[in-house]
Formats: structure tokens, sequence, C-alpha cells
């Protein structure tokens, strides 16, 4: 899956944002790294995904997968919402992200027609984790009919491409007229939870993954 992170870089406060295999790497640094006010998860899995991450002498394995569960479309597109085996169960949960470690807030933004990701499982999980372990709920704010891709606000609606990686035409999901309201609502939402818990003078640098 195409994935970005957003960093914020002037102190002293810091906010993340990530998209997709950006949000656990986000994940990954609210949870070891000092420092992290904020953070926002768009899309995006609650164990390490796809490669081992690799942090001082400690390495969390990659989520496992299933790539026979790979379907496709009528069109030809591939949807690999079912290949990622579940974080939950042995020995899958090694791949869990330590997220109760994070000193900051978590805002979770799901597409509930996304054809990648299982969004909404994943936040839940987080929201249990945390409760487990005596942290404040998470926020988290499904979009019914929003895709993978939820890019900002007027950027044309993904809901099909070919993978950048793969090289393959992969099926992201989403009905074009509730997937462009939901870009406009998350955009919202994110700079409203960035203004509430970080500087609202502070800038904000753009870094693609």
């Amino acid at each position: 899956m195409f994935s970005f992170c957003f960093c914020q870089v002037k102190g002293p406060n810091i906010g993340l944002i990530g998209f997709s295999k950006g949000g656990d790497l986000c994940l990954s640094m609210a949870s070891f790294l000092k420092g992290i006010t904020a953070t926002v998860l768009i899309n995006s899995c609650v164990a390490n995904s796809m490669t081992a991450l690799h942090y001082k002498e400690m390495t969390i394995p990659s989520l496992g997968s299933d790539l026979s569960k790979c379907t496709v479309t009528e069109s030809g597109f591939l949807e690999s919402l079912h290949i990622w085996n579940n974080p939950l169960e042995k020995p899958n949960h090694q791949s869990l992200i330590p997220l109760e470690k994070a000193q900051g807030p978590f805002l979770f933004i799901v597409g509930k027609d996304d054809h990648s990701w299982n969004g909404e499982f994943y936040a839940r999980i987080a929201s249990d984790r945390l409760q487990a372990h005596r942290k404040d709920k998470p926020q988290i704010i499904c979009y019914p009919g929003a895709g993978h891709c939820l890019d900002p606000p007027y950027f044309p609606a993904r809901i099909a491409s070919v993978h950048p990686v793969l090289g393959l035409p992969v099926f992201y999901g989403g009905e074009p007229r509730a997937h462009g309201r939901a870009q406009v609502d998350a955009w919202q939402q994110i700079q409203t939870f960035f203004h509430k818990h970080l500087d609202a003078k502070q800038s904000f640098k753009h870094s693609k993954l």
C-alpha cells in the first residue's frame, strides 16, 4: 500500500500523521520515541506490517499474510483486505506494536469501505489495549462509504490505481461521493485534534514515505 507520514518539526511539541503502512511506522515512533505529543492514524494497522521492525535490541516481526486470500474484482483489480493474519492470534500477537507505551493521545481515521486494511478492527484493538493499560481511549472516527486512500480534501478520489510498489492494479474501495465528503471532514477533524494537543502556532513539515 502507498503510505505517507507527516511530522511536526518545530518544538516543543511533536505530532505525527500516518496513512497505510506509514501509520504503523508512526505508531512505532509514538511508542518508542520520547516527546511525541499526538498521533493520527489513517486506515492503518496496529501491528508491524510487511517487514520486521528493529529498534535498539528489540525486533518486532512482521504480521504474516496469506496471499492466497487475495481476491480479484470483475475488472481485474486486486483486493488485499483478507490476506492479513489476525494480530490477536498466536503467534501473530508478537507483531502488535506496544502503543500503550506512547505518551500522547491517538486519533484513528477509518474508511469503512477500505479494501486494503480492516481499519475499524485495528482501531478497536488499539482502544482495548490502551484501556487495559489504564490509558485514555483513542478517538476513533469511522466514515461509511470511504475507502482506503483518504487524501486531503478536494484531491481526486483514488478508488483504484496501479500500486506504486507492486506495479499491479489495486482496488482501494470507496464510493466517490461519500469518499469525497469523508476527505473534507477528516481533514477538519485532524486539524482540530492537532490544535487541541499541539501548539496552534507551530507549523508542519510534510515528508512522504
